[in-house]
């Protein structure tokens, strides 16, 4: 063979091609020598086949030669000689088949019939035929009756014996008694049948007698069954001689499969073929094969160009490797040709002729054990005709044999093999898979899970190329790189019927594992995968098959790439699975990185100018080319098209986002979001220009829904592009959106809240009037409708997701201020509904006010003198109940809120970008002022009972009410504790006026005073306290707080919740002030009075004229006479509880009982002690015995209301940290000084007030900040507080923005109450003693001077912290 015919240019193509337009030209892999026609490629092929066909062993017959027919005598000629046996005994139970015995025996006659008997002797087709006429007399009824009741062996073998006999003698001719020994024959079988279904139902054991006689019977039949020997014999015919003889050769193409495939292959008939046959006959053969392999055999010795040569493999072994099995093949092929035509032995010297050596056996030689995987798809049990796998001794073959062969190299000396042999090969490889492909009768092979459903080459054209790669002496693995290259080829040209699938299938197919077979497995290791044993020509033309259909799968994935933004884009898929399995993980194929890299970079920019193509689509078809139509929907449509083309392609490449380095999505968003964005920023733009040109608004929503796929889109570009900033500042551009819904909202409230107010009845939602209401079903709709306008409201700015921190924080301050303006408006207008139910006239009082003076004056003598003391429950609405309850529901919904907007953390953020001090804008400032009126003492009588109904108006110089008390009944020295809040922007002038309630006329006004509120004088933000004198008489006592009013989440926050608390505080009071009178009545000196003395009686009259006598000790109340005091107060409290109890939740109702235990102190501490002045009092110091008693009444009214269940043990009213507050604290300790001296008690106040003050300085040098204290009072009785006023803010807006801190503010005052005791009650108990007057005095002198020097100090702190702290000039904001 010539090496000169197999070189193979290499190929030169860059990736520069990849983005032209269409495929560029796809040459062969190689050129040849001369072309091959189609005419000289049939001829070959056809020679071939017609070879196989003359040297495939001949068909083989057989001639039967009959014999001389000799008589076959038997010992028993009569059927009833043979079944004496059984007749003798004729009525032994033993002889009888049992019962069920014939269903079985059917059974297994069936099964003969069926061919399912596992006995072979039944399968003969003539003992199936006699079984079958005896089967149809068998199942006659009549006849399985009788056996039935007779149940004797011998009718039915009688029976079977009749029926066989007729069955055999059909057709034969008279005279021919052959037939007997067959009857007896199977009638032994039929008898052994009996025998079988005997023992299979262990029946032989109860008839051991019957068994015997069948087996004796089935013995005598068989005598001579000796003669049944031959097939003749045993078929019914005479005996004789079978002679095998060979059928000739017809030469006709239709007794030549592989030239009809040939044929097939080259579109020819068979009867064209048939005359080229017969015209070529004469040359083609077997002696012209013979003399191709010698003459390939003496090349081979010579080392010829027309054979593989040394020089063709990589190395020597190789080459020795390959010549071994060379030589055995030609051997092998060689001695099949003379077995098939044994006169060319006679013709060919035994000198040359093979020989077999045993000894020269190998595992790797032959071509029978070359790793021949195109012959694997036509592998059948019929191997080749004429390679038969024996060795063979070649060692008489040598180069100096007589031959006629030339040994010119130019010339074809070869009949059967082809001038060029691979490029023949190739070139019938070529046209063999063309056919098969279009072949539509051949089907695919079956679809995997692995593979698809594909075609190659059919078995008879494998069974062709295996025949033709052996004739022509093509290298094994040289015929599976050039059917690999005819594969590329077809593949490079785009042929239809080679796709993907058809190369993957092809790469498989090659790569498939051998025949089980160790000799071939063997080889295959040794040939395939040792790619040092190749061909050097087969090597490089591998190289360039892979390099080529690397540049065509490369190309290929770069078109298909192209559409990967498409709706519907082809898979990647296969062309990756071929690239990664194929190529890249075959040794022989070396990637060049430039080349790859310049392919990534190729593919990035084409896919970028893909995207871009694919953005310019969307906004043609999103976005009007007129600008004046421009609408958000046009960018918020563009930007969906672009978010759902993202997410498209993230979700189509998500387990490969890169295809060779190539991020599709990332290369999408790199190009289309930026320009989406600047395009989007120029339209949103130019839409607020043009509406604001034309004075209208863009809808609010439209900005909602704009920001929503805005920042979708930014998501995306964030997650694909982190390091990249987004080119659109969305927040700055649609902030306006949010501040007009938040505009509007804050317009809307007050509306908002009096709708909601206007639709409730203010009444418990339960189904039916007579149901319990639980403690959800407590408050009505309008506080939970105003909150869900609240909380719509804030999830409506939450759910846009507002990037921008210092944003969101001041939506949420603006929306703040919104909630407490409403909760303001909610709480004013409910407070405004109660107050209104709480101050209606008792029938008894719209009696009272329809009477004249005259009879008004008759009433109350008549009052007077009937000492009426009953009072009447008042008749709460549940209504009102429900108001309080909705307050407190209200709270809570609010601290949920708070926690909600998370509170804290907005405030956080907008201090955290605050300008410094120095540099913020000077503007002008709220303040709010807290006024607490806390109390009045000495006041004018203004009623005929020698009292006043006190309460106290707040207004401004302009005479603008601003507050007003509740009203304290029959007292002088009232306390109110009531708290209002006054904003102003400058000073202010407030006017106190103090009225006398009176119910049967106009208010008389009881004394005036005034306050001049001055943002200045409170720079500290710490309370003061002011007595001001009353222009008439008495003097009121006001506590005074400032703190700016600052746009700031907590200060509203605080604001709301101190205006929810405040006004549950005022209704609650507004409540127990109904019931304090009662109390008052109850727990007074004059009930205490009654208690001590017995009355007036004859025995007192005398003791009296008689004083000189001894005065018998008064007996002390028994201890029934004490709580039969207080069953009155108990039983008006349980009246109203259980009035209130049917409406009030849980947590208000102890709210009021909480304000109740509270009326109770104030009035058992009245009862003790005067109220703090400086002046004496002319209350009476109670007796031991007096005060025993009030003790005994706050023990029973403080079990009372801590309402202790006896049963469980459990607590149902108000907690003992609340019963146990300072004040009670306080009175109890009175019991320690009560009876002490007047110098005692006054040694421990100044003990008490000399700690306190030093306390005070010591906190006051430990504050980094200086403290302020109150301005002098007017009066001294300031000096009688116990020490400096508290540096602490008490009740201060930031300390009730959520009910965590209101409830740890009011815990800290309690503990400082208890860690700081003074010497308040001391004072009050001198204040009942004249000789302590001097020292009330002293007090508070001394007083008055340590405020004097502490406020220098505090001066000269402020001076020294001038020019940048508070005395710059605004105030800080807190």
């Amino acid at each position: 063979m010539s090496t000169s015919s197999t070189q193979s240019r290499g190929i030169n193509r860059r990736f520069n091609s990849l983005q032209s337009n269409g495929h560029a030209s796809r040459d062969g892999s190689h050129p040849r020598k001369r072309p091959i026609t189609h005419n000289e490629a049939y001829l070959y092929a056809l020679r071939v086949a017609y070879l196989t066909y003359l040297l495939q062993p001949r068909a083989r017959r057989t001639q039967h030669v009959p014999a001389p027919s000799t008589p076959v005598h038997r010992s028993s000629t009569s059927i009833n000689d043979l079944m004496k046996d059984f007749t003798l005994i004729r009525d032994s139970k033993s002889t009888r088949f049992p019962h069920g015995f014939m269903s079985e025996l059917e059974r297994r006659l069936t099964g003969v019939l069926m061919g399912r008997e596992k006995k072979p002797e039944y399968n003969d087709a003539t003992i199936k035929r006699t079984f079958a006429a005896f089967f149809n007399a068998f199942t006659e009824q009549s006849f399985k009756k009788r056996m039935e009741k007779d149940r004797r062996v011998e009718d039915l073998v009688l029976i079977f014996f009749s029926n066989a006999t007729k069955e055999l003698q059909k057709g034969k001719p008279p005279g021919d008694d052959s037939w007997r020994l067959m009857a007896d024959r199977h009638l032994a079988l039929f008898v052994r049948l009996i025998s079988l279904v005997l023992k299979d139902h262990d029946w032989v054991r109860d008839r051991p007698e019957l068994a015997g006689r069948l087996a004796t019977l089935e013995s005598k039949l068989l005598a001579h069954d000796q003669d049944l020997s031959s097939t003749s014999a045993r078929n019914g015919t005479s005996a004789g001689t079978a002679v095998e003889v060979i059928i000739p050769p017809s030469y006709e193409v239709k007794d030549m499969p592989m030239v009809q495939v040939v044929a097939r292959i080259f579109g020819l008939t068979n009867t064209q073929v048939q005359s080229d046959i017969n015209k070529y006959k004469p040359v083609w053969t077997e002696r012209a094969a013979l003399q191709d392999l010698k003459s390939y055999q003496t090349y081979l010795n010579l080392n010829s160009k027309k054979t593989l040569r040394s020089d063709d493999f990589h190395f020597d072994e190789a080459y020795d490797c390959w010549r071994k099995g060379e030589d055995h093949d030609l051997s092998q092929m060689m001695l099949a040709i003379i077995q098939s035509s044994p006169e060319l032995a006679k013709s060919t010297p035994g000198s040359i002729l093979p020989k077999f050596n045993r000894q020269m056996s190998s595992p790797d030689s032959g071509d029978a054990s070359y790793p021949d995987n195109l012959s694997r798809a036509s592998e059948t049990s019929e191997r080749s005709p004429y390679v038969i796998d024996q060795p063979v001794d070649m060692t008489t073959l040598s180069s100096g044999s007589q031959s006629p062969v030339s040994l010119s190299d130019d010339e074809n000396s070869f009949t059967f093999i082809p001038p060029d042999p691979r490029s023949f090969y190739r070139f019938m490889v070529a046209e063999a898979l063309t056919y098969d492909l279009n072949d539509k009768t051949l089907q695919p092979s079956e679809a995997t899970a692995d593979a698809p459903a594909v075609k190659l080459f059919s078995k008879q054209s494998m069974e062709l190329l295996n025949e033709l790669g052996l004739r022509w002496r093509i290298h094994p693995v040289s015929r599976m790189v050039l059917s690999l290259d005819v594969v590329r080829e077809k593949y490079i040209d785009q042929e239809k019927e080679y796709t993907l699938d058809t190369l993957d299938a092809f790469f498989n197919f090659i790569k498939a594992q051998p025949p089980d077979t160790k000799k071939i497995q063997a080889t295959m290791n040794s040939w395939l995968h040792d790619r040092t044993k190749w061909v050097v020509m087969d090597t490089a033309l591998y190289q360039q098959i892979l390099s080529a259909l690397h540049e065509a799968l490369m190309r290929d994935l770069y078109n298909v790439m192209q559409q990967c933004y498409e709706s519907k884009p082809p898979s990647i898929g296969p062309i990756m699975y071929v690239l990664e399995t194929h190529i890249y993980e075959d040794s022989s194929f070396s990637k060049s990185q430039e080349e790859l890299d310049a392919f990534t970079g190729a593919l990035h920019e084409g896919l970028q100018q893909k995207a871009h193509d694919m953005y310019r689509s969307y906004l043609e078809k999103e976005v009007p080319p007129n600008e004046q139509s421009w609408e958000f929907y046009h960018v918020i449509g563009l930007g969906k098209a672009v978010t759902a083309l993202a997410q498209k392609i993230q979700k189509r490449y998500q387990k490969n986002p890169e295809i060779m380095g190539v991020n599709p999505l990332t290369a999408l968003v790199e190009t289309v979001l930026p320009l989406y964005a600047e395009d989007a920023r120029d339209i949103v733009t130019r839409i607020l220009d043009l509406a604001q040109a034309s004075g209208q608004e863009v809808p609010i929503e439209d900005g909602f829904q704009l920001y929503g796929e805005l920042v979708d889109i930014r998501r995306v570009h964030g997650e694909v592009l982190p390091k990249v900033p987004f080119p659109f500042p969305i927040e700055a551009t649609l902030a306006e959106f949010v501040w007009r819904w938040i505009r509007m909202t804050e317009s809307s409230i007050n509306d908002w809240v009096d709708q909601a107010i206007k639709q409730d009845q203010f009444r418990v939602r339960t189904e039916n009037p007579q149901q319990i209401p639980t403690e959800e079903q407590r408050h009505s709709v309008s506080v939970m409708d105003i909150f869900s306008s609240f909380n719509q409201t804030i999830d409506r700015v939450v759910q846009l997701n507002w990037d921008d921190d210092l944003q969101y924080a001041r939506f949420m301050t603006a929306l703040a201020r919104m909630v407490g303006a409403g909760i303001a408006r909610y709480c004013d207008a409910v407070e405004q509904r109660f107050t209104k139910e709480m101050d209606r006239l008792s029938p008894e009082q719209e009696a009272a006010a329809s009477q004249t003076k005259q009879e008004k004056w008759l009433q109350l003598a008549k009052d007077t003198w009937n000492n009426k003391d009953k009072i009447e429950p008042f008749q709460f609405f549940p209504e009102s109940f429900v108001k309080l309850n909705n307050i407190d529901f209200a709270a809570q919904q609010l601290d949920k809120l708070e926690h909600e907007v998370n509170v804290d953390a907005c405030a956080a953020v907008i201090q955290s970008h605050a300008p410094p001090v120095t540099q913020r804008q000077k503007k002008t400032n709220n303040y709010v002022f807290t006024i607490k009126i806390v109390e009045a003492e000495d006041l004018k009588a203004c009623d005929m009972n020698g009292s006043s109904d006190p309460y106290v108006v707040l207004g401004d110089e302009y005479q603008k009410r601003l507050a007003k008390t509740r009203i304290v009944y029959r007292n002088l020295n009232p306390r109110w504790d009531e708290s209002v809040d006054i904003i102003t922007q400058g000073p202010l002038n407030i006017i106190a006026t103090v009225w006398d309630w009176d119910a049967m006329g106009d208010h008389d006004c009881v004394g005036r005073a005034s306050l001049k509120l001055d943002p200045s004088h409170f720079g500290d933000f710490l309370p003061r306290e002011y007595w001001l004198d009353l222009d008439s008489q008495g003097r009121i006592l006001l506590r005074v707080s400032m703190e700016g009013e600052r746009d700031d989440i907590q200060f509203y926050f605080g604001k709301a919740f101190r205006t929810l608390k405040r006004t549950e505080r005022d209704m609650t009071r507004i409540i127990t002030d109904k019931l304090s009178a009662y109390i008052h009545h109850c727990l007074s000196r004059r009930t205490l009075r009654s208690l001590t003395s017995k009355g007036i009686t004859m025995s007192t009259v005398s003791n009296y004229f008689n004083r000189n006598r001894p005065q018998p000790i008064t007996q002390a109340p028994s201890e029934a006479e004490i709580t039969n005091a207080l069953k009155p107060l108990f039983a008006y409290f349980d009246d109203n509880f259980a009035i209130m109890n049917q409406t009030l939740t849980n947590t208000a109702m102890v709210m009021v009982m909480t304000r109740l235990w509270k009326e109770v102190l104030v009035t058992v501490e009245g009862l003790l002690v005067p109220p703090l002045s400086d002046k004496p009092s002319a209350q009476r110091q109670l007796s031991q015995q007096e005060l025993d008693i009030v003790f005994k009444w706050l023990q029973y009214l403080f079990d009372f209301f801590h309402a202790v269940d006896e049963e469980t043990g459990e607590a149902n009213g108000v907690p003992l940290g609340v019963l146990r507050s300072p004040k009670y604290f306080d009175i109890t300790t009175l019991n320690f000084f009560y009876f002490e001296s007047t110098d005692a008690l006054i040694r421990t106040s100044e003990r008490m007030a000399s700690a306190t003050a030093a306390r005070q300085q010591s906190q006051r040098n430990r504050l980094s900040a200086p403290a302020s204290l109150a301005s002098p009072a007017f009066g001294g009785a300031a000096g009688l507080m116990g020490g400096l006023p508290s540096t602490r803010r008490s009740k201060s807006i930031m300390l009730s923005r959520n009910l965590g801190t209101m409830k740890k503010a009011k815990e800290e005052k309690w503990k400082e109450a208890q860690a700081d005791p003074n010497d308040d009650m001391i004072l009050r108990i001198l204040r009942m003693r004249p000789e302590a007057e001097r020292y009330l005095k002293d007090r508070s002198r001394q007083r008055e001077r340590l405020a004097a020097n502490a406020a220098a100090e505090i001066i000269v702190k402020q001076s020294l912290m001038a020019g940048g702290g508070r005395m710059t000039g605004n105030l800080p904001r807190r």
